[in-house]
């Protein structure tokens, strides 16, 4: 006799096996408790088996059996999603599922608004974006976690694809009083003396003290941070200066305090920030509209504190 289940029932299981509480896993779907729980409750009749332990008061736990279970329900799930691609594919139809990295510096603004009018255009697309650091980008990317990332061109391997989307030149932050807010442009030999909050990230790091190593100047790192909204607040109430290539909307720290963004004057290299994919991936109806929707929205203007390519 055959088995009678649905691909939903299998991604509740999975969802909550992860999650490890229905009520996680309901909030993550956005379902009610009681459908995950009968969703649940169906597939251990089903199968006859127990796919959790339950024990009062405490999380739900895979049983042995569930732990296998999930493995091989995670694979039929990626199998459909890869039909359901194929069948775009073959009809040249945008949808599915697309899985989107970007640069957790610029994430914050950018994504978001980037991936709404992406699934309005496309409304059988749903994006699933991570916000990750350049090297987590690279591993991801090559694990195929990843179908596409928005990056900025540091450091790029040779078996990843690099595809540039516009120049962003280098800009000094500084806290509304500080001395040199009111300058045009700012060169590092201007700023040698400043304490420096070192946005410390793999390879973005590197790339703000290459400033730095080319004017043969070395820094006076005062604080370190990988979190962007901590560099812009430690600014904004004194502790030093600091770089970046996108400069906010709202030009203010995360704690109300008004920021000054002045080009980096000189012979600097600027931040050319594009899409990474794989090298060898195939590149998707999907992948390819997501890719062409993302330049348009540079072209004209639509992202916040990018400017559009010359």
């Amino acid at each position: 006799m055959p088995f009678r289940y649905t691909l939903r029932q299998l991604e509740y299981f999975v969802t909550v096996g992860r999650e490890g509480s229905i009520a996680a896993a309901a909030e993550k779907l956005n379902v009610s408790s009681p459908s995950i729980s009968a969703a649940i409750a169906q597939l251990e009749k089903e199968f006859g088996v127990d796919l959790f332990v339950r024990e009062h008061a405490r999380a739900l736990v895979l049983s042995k059996a569930g732990q296998t279970f999930l493995e091989r329900t995670d694979l039929v799930l990626r199998e459909a999603e890869a039909l359901a691609s194929l069948a775009g594919e073959i009809t040249g139809k945008v949808q599915g599922t697309l899985s989107v990295g970007c640069m957790t510096t610029f994430a914050q603004i950018v994504l978001p608004g980037l991936r709404r009018a992406f699934e309005t255009r496309y409304p059988e697309v749903k994006i699933a974006q991570r916000e990750l650091n350049q090297a987590e980008l690279f591993s991801q990317l090559r694990r195929a976690e990843l179908d596409v990332a928005l990056t900025y061109d540091l450091d790029i391997p040779g078996d990843l694809d690099f595809r540039p989307l516009t120049s962003l030149p280098p800009l000094v932050v500084l806290g509304e009083d500080h001395p040199l807010a009111d300058r045009k442009t700012l060169g590092v030999e201007e700023v040698k003396d400043e304490p420096m909050v070192l946005l410390d990230l793999p390879y973005s790091g590197e790339y703000f003290l290459s400033f730095y190593r080319q004017a043969e100047i070395k820094p006076k790192i005062a604080e370190r941070t990988a979190d962007m909204s901590v560099m812009r607040s430690l600014v904004a109430n004194g502790f030093g200066i600091s770089f970046a290539n996108i400069r906010p909307p709202h030009e203010r720290s995360p704690d109300g305090k008004k920021l000054v963004f002045v080009p980096l004057a000189g012979d600097v290299r600027p931040m050319q920030l594009g899409l990474l994919t794989a090298r060898l991936s195939n590149e998707t109806s999907t992948l390819s509209a997501f890719m062409a929707h993302c330049a348009e929205a540079v072209q004209a203007g639509e992202l916040p504190g990018l400017s559009a390519p010359a």
